[in-house]
């Protein structure tokens, strides 16, 4: 059987900033909200620090983290892999990577046809 295609995937960039997160932190998450602000990026924080609830969509892992998005957010971004960048700034208040001087950036785009029918699936509440 073929392998799933992921939902979530990492630049090089995010990858160096998960890992100086790792270091400084310990074991991470992600979360990606609907809601303006702070709630418009991927929010990293360490693991078990935000409360998922029963309307969060389990994505998979990115870079071993797991990446949860709100079911209302999911039913925009279904049919599209998530790209999570790291480019310059001041991430959300709350999110970790606030005080690194890079901020995580969600991009993304639409699957093949073959990739949609091995995406992977999700996890609900």
């Amino acid at each position: 059987m073929a392998e799933h295609t992921p939902r979530v995937v990492a630049t090089d960039e995010a990858r160096k900033l998960i890992d100086t997160l790792r270091a400084k932190h310990g074991p991470l998450m992600f979360h990606q909200s609907g809601g303006c602000c702070d709630g418009s990026s991927p929010m990293c924080y360490a693991l078990g620090e935000f409360m998922v609830g029963g309307s969060d969509v389990l994505l998979g892992e990115l870079e071993g983290c797991p990446f949860y998005m709100g079911e209302d957010q999911f039913a925009y971004w279904e049919h599209t892999q998530l790209i999570i960048d790291a480019v310059p700034g001041r991430g959300g208040a709350f999110s970790l990577d606030s005080a690194e001087g890079k901020r995580f950036l969600l991009r993304s785009r639409l699957y093949s046809d073959d990739e949609w029918a091995r995406v992977a699936p999700v996890t609900r509440g």
